[in-house]
């Protein structure tokens, strides 16, 4: 499909309905364009009306912006106390309390729920447990589990009484959670016994011990039973299993305290594919401002929505989901393979759940494509208004995917941001019109911009890709790495590694680190990892523009470039999976070559094609371009355990095609 094919618009009274437009009309604002001007030229009064239009529970203060040296040193709402907790569990106009907060779905098809009520009471709980252990504000508590409701009790608890939370997927191993917990030295583990995935049950009880043996600042550990596990239910010696953890406190009502604006709540983690991963820190009203600002401007989620996005505990994206209830929006919590026992299984879930949004990753969409499913003519979708796709960049072709074989009449809604600051950058418009291949719009309260080499702005020429950019204070920013200065409560701090992440590159303007570029409907196309930016004759290229041509091919599942060095520059290899049945002839390469010659330029062109039975990703499905380069130029790869699949590496160092 050509890109910037105009695929869906909302009609006038859809758009006027919405939250967007709402908010639109009270800043005075005639269209987005305008909107979100006024929100990057006039920040004090945007993010105060965001405060106010979305429900933001708590005393902002006097203050809204209190700037400092530098970029990184301005804070917002420096005066202002709340709680996440509060503002997740309180109250929601039209919203009945004995209703549904959370929904939790496995791949077999079993089913759990809170209500309103009942979440609260179980936070309650948690929260008088954890304090009974002398938690204390700053405190860390971590959770190695899976996408359940257990681990946004947790969550809740902790937050309630200034516990920073940090999860991960229970499919890490026990190197892969050490790296991360090990660095935050936790005082409470909530650990899985097991999981299910693709049909399998996985014990987890032998890496637990090696997790508990690292974690030495441990006070206590909740071991939390699976239900499809044929084990008595006895936990090892040492722990303590989740009812009899929370059984004394049942009763004891949540009383959620407010801490300041910066107060930590989330520690997050980079891929750790280059080395240990870096441990973010997130302000509570920071990532909660950002989260109801994307939630209802961009995506359009109101009180009684029911929201679901597919991920594990391990990624941003599970922050994000959890954040919804703080819209009073149902969150459904799915936890498995999202191909089994069928293909079709989300969609499933998205109809017998009655999803308003439903939330994947590109990836997820090219494997619809491929696989050649039809959820629009097997499936109602009656109540989809938004499908959000991130993770990675999303083909021109993924978008027709979504409208000729999902739905019609829906907002694609594509976002881009990241761990960094646990929010977006870019996303959806429920106002205006979706064209292919493009997210539509900067973020409201972002000042966004594809720059130059040189800083300056490619605004006004779309189509030229740069560094995609902030170049104004937000109020995700991190607080800092854990550990990154001396000196700093709680032992994070905003030092040189923080400054070389995000400030390096241009002197007081945060760099993302993705390849973008504007386009002539003044939205952005991402091109991929600017670090992973290959440069054949010093021209640099955005794998993503690879991608999207080489998946466009039938037989080409999906596919990984990289460069390698030879003979003094560097050549482009591509990877590439093929679906069942399909071998690489020189026929196909040809038709790659010639399509990526075509539709991106000569400079495109893969010097190498070469066929691959996987391809290395981490464990929340992003592939590992610069983890395959260095393997290939003999470096070293350092944290493998944050890789699914570390044996694919191995597969392609071994490749003939790549010998020297």
């Amino acid at each position: 499909m050509r890109a910037d094919a105009l695929l869906w618009e909302p009609s006038a009274a859809r758009a006027e309905a919405t939250r967007l437009a709402s908010f639109r009309r009270r800043a005075g604002a005639p269209d987005y364009d305008a909107l979100h001007m006024w929100s990057i030229q006039q920040p004090e009064e945007f993010w105060r009306l965001v405060w106010d239009d979305c429900g933001v529970v708590g005393e902002p203060g006097a203050r809204v912006i209190e700037r400092g040296e530098h970029f990184w040193d301005t804070r917002f709402f420096p005066d202002a106390r709340l709680s996440v907790a509060e503002n997740f569990l309180s109250p929601h106009a039209g919203v009945d309390p004995a209703s549904e907060a959370l929904v939790a779905v496995d791949e077999s098809g079993a089913r759990r729920s809170r209500s309103w009520q009942e979440l609260r009471a179980d936070a309650g709980a948690m929260a008088t447990a954890l304090r009974s252990l002398g938690v204390q504000p700053g405190d860390r508590v971590v959770a190695w589990l899976p996408n359940s409701i257990e681990a946004v009790v947790v969550m809740l608890g902790a937050t309630s009484i200034g516990a920073v939370y940090s999860s991960t997927s229970p499919d890490f191993g026990a190197h892969g959670v050490l790296d991360r917990f090990g660095q935050i030295e936790p005082v409470v583990l909530f650990a899985a016994d097991g999981y299910p995935y693709g049909g399998k049950h996985f014990d987890c009880l032998e890496r637990l011990a090696d997790i508990r043996a690292g974690l030495p600042t441990l006070r206590a550990t909740v071991v939390v039973g699976d239900a499809t596990a044929s084990r008595s239910g006895t936990e090892p010696a040492g722990t303590i299993g989740w009812d009899a953890f929370l059984a004394p406190h049942r009763g004891t009502p949540l009383a959620p305290e407010r801490f300041a604006f910066d107060h930590p709540w989330y520690v997050l983690y980079s891929s750790g594919t280059t080395g240990v991963p870096k441990c973010i820190v997130h302000r509570a009203g920071g990532v909660l401002l950002q989260h109801v600002k994307e939630h209802q401007l961009h995506c359009d989620i109101r009180a009684g929505d029911r929201v679901m996005y597919f991920t594990t505990t391990g990624w941003m994206m599970w922050n994000w989901l959890v954040s919804t209830l703080a819209s009073g929006a149902t969150a459904v919590l799915y936890d498995g393979s999202p191909f089994h026992p069928g293909p079709n299984v989300l969609f499933d879930v998205a109809d017998t759940e009655q999803l308003t949004l439903l939330g994947v990753s590109a990836k997820f969409i090219d494997s619809i494509g491929k696989a050649g499913i039809e959820p629009i003519t097997t499936h109602r979708l009656d109540e989809l208004r938004t499908i959000c796709s991130t993770g990675s960049p999303l083909s021109p072709d993924g978008f027709r995917v979504i409208y000729e074989r999902v739905k019609r009449d829906v907002h694609l809604a594509s976002i881009a941001g990241g761990t960094d600051l646990c929010g977006c950058l870019v996303g959806g418009d429920p106002t205006g019109p979706v064209y292919a291949g493009e997210i539509q719009r900067p973020a409201l309260g972002m000042a966004v911009d594809a720059a130059a080499d040189d800083g300056s702005s490619l605004r006004e020429s779309p189509g030229i890709p740069g560094e995609l950019v902030c170049r104004a204070p937000f109020p995700s920013m991190p607080l800092g790495f854990w550990g990154d200065a001396t000196g700093l409560p709680f032992g994070y701090g905003a030092g040189s590694s923080y400054h070389a992440a995000y400030y390096a590159r241009f002197p007081e303007v945060w760099a993302h680190g993705d390849f973008a570029s504007w386009t002539v409907q003044g939205g952005m196309v991402i091109h991929g990892r600017s670090d992973a930016t290959l440069n054949p004759g010093g021209v640099r290229i955005g794998t993503a523009e690879i991608y999207r041509v080489a998946e466009s091919i039938p037989e080409v599942l999906e596919s990984l470039a990289f460069g390698q060095e030879w003979n003094g520059d560097v050549r482009i290899v591509l990877l590439v999976r093929l679906v069942d049945g399909a071998t690489l002839t020189d026929e196909l390469k040809a038709e790659i070559r010639s399509r990526i010659r075509r539709e991106c330029s000569p400079r495109h062109v893969p010097a190498v094609i070469a066929q691959v039975d996987d391809l290395p990703r981490t464990r929340s499905n992003k592939l590992v371009e610069l983890a395959v380069a260095d393997a290939v130029h003999g470096r070293p790869v350092r944290n493998t355990d944050a890789l699914a699949n570390p044996e694919a590496i191995e597969a392609i160092v071994a490749l003939p095609e790549l010998a020297c």
